[in-house]
């Protein structure tokens, strides 16, 4: 599988500006491990909804979670069709006229039917999994779920085969008729970087507790 092309379907082959597609899966793998949060898209009786939702990847597989009493993963579980986004913007693009501003960007699209994760040991896995996205070392270090918060609890799975990557770089794209004008605009990028911060402790921890390397390492 992870030899397989990216955009085996009709539906996830890039046709808008096709040549910012990616091809090689090593590149979803990439916009999506360096993500924090995606959005799963899906339609309800009541009308279609986009959800802010963690994730965690393994391999081709994709882990989701969130309560057990959401419509929408309850849906999913079911066999609503799915979609899930993750986008990175890294840098505003300004052109010399407006309608060539843009962004520079990586996203990506994963679409398919998610399957509800029932088998303990998977759950477990899964859950660990996206843990680790999230905090990397934390699973281990922190207690893990009880029975009862594994019951609040649905996780699910998405295989990747059906996705699509597409990254836009560089400076904007210009017209002849502008480049020529000498009153136009400025035009460049202006990068845009997402950077930690200090670790802020709960005030609930006895003084002196030290932060963590899995903690400090990432700032």
């Amino acid at each position: 599988m992870t030899s397989a092309p990216l955009s085996p379907t009709a539906r996830s082959t890039v046709r808008r500006n096709a040549v910012r597609a990616r091809t090689d899966r090593a590149d979803l793998h990439a916009v999506l491990d360096a993500g924090l949060i995606g959005h799963l898209g899906l339609a309800l009786p009541t009308g279609p909804v986009v959800l802010p939702t963690g994730y965690g990847r393994d391999g081709e597989t994709l882990y989701l979670h969130g309560s057990s009493g959401a419509a929408s993963l309850r849906a999913a579980a079911q066999g609503v069709p799915v979609c899930f986004t993750v986008t990175h913007v890294d840098g505003i693009v300004y052109s010399r006229s407006a309608f060539h501003h843009s962004m520079n960007h990586r996203s990506a699209v994963v679409q398919g039917t998610a399957r509800l994760v029932t088998d303990p040991d998977e759950r477990w896995h899964g859950l660990a999994v996206l843990t680790e996205h999230l905090a990397p070392g934390s699973w281990d270090s922190s207690r893990q779920p009880d029975r009862k918060e594994l019951a609040a609890t649905t996780v699910l799975a998405l295989d990747l085969t059906e996705a699509s990557v597409k990254v836009r770089t560089g400076p904007p794209g210009e017209d002849e008729r502008d480049l020529v004008d000498p009153q136009a605009d400025w035009a460049g990028v202006l990068p845009l970087r997402t950077v930690w911060g200090d670790p802020e402790p709960c005030p609930l921890l006895p003084a002196g507790t030290p932060v963590p390397a899995r903690v400090s390492s990432r700032g």
